[in-house]
């Protein structure tokens, strides 16, 4: 769409995506959803898109997962994608055979803009300054749940057991779905 073209050129410049524009791109995708229980990842980022998305619908349950950004960085350049399939490799826990190299193509892998160290590390700073404020906003309404770890298999039980006390009937089936 016209808006996602303008807030892939913001990924793609490393800064993050404006306000209105992420506030926009996620309203509309949350229409109709009103009777799901529904999960957002990384949305919202500042207070004016809490604020935002707070007049739309009923948030009851935030959770924060605080992990060192060394960590997160280490995560996202070690990944490279098969820019045709979109399929990726990290290079760190799920690398290709051959590096460089696409396990089913051959071809040869490429590293995302975002990915790039640079570009990462510029994320993660505005990500900081903005968010910090947002996690506040939300641990005054009561609605903050904080996680601290540097492994996803680590953290996973204890998120999953707090979400089965917010969503008793979630089977773990259903919590390992994307949706």
């Amino acid at each position: 769409t016209e808006v996602g073209i303008l807030a892939k050129s913001y990924i793609d410049q490393g800064r993050l995506i404006p306000d209105d524009i992420m506030t926009q791109l996620m309203l509309n995708e949350l229409k109709g959803l009103d009777r799901y229980n529904w999960l957002l990842d990384g949305f919202p980022r500042t207070v004016a898109q809490a604020e935002a998305l707070d007049k739309e619908c009923q948030i009851d349950t935030v959770i924060d997962l605080d992990v060192p950004f060394e960590t997160i960085k280490c995560r996202l350049t070690a990944r490279w994608i098969h820019p045709a399939s979109g399929r990726v490799y990290n290079l760190e826990f799920s690398p290709p055979k051959v590096q460089g190299i696409d396990d089913i193509t051959g071809e040869p892998l490429v590293q995302r803009d975002d990915d790039k160290p640079e570009t990462v590390t510029k994320r993660l700073q505005a990500y900081d300054a903005q968010t910090k404020p947002v996690l506040e906003y939300y641990r005054e309404k009561g609605l903050l749940k904080s996680f601290s770890g540097t492994e996803t298999n680590k953290i996973w039980p204890h998120i999953y057991a707090f979400l089965q006390t917010k969503l008793p009937d979630v089977s773990q089936k259903d919590a390992a779905t994307p949706r």
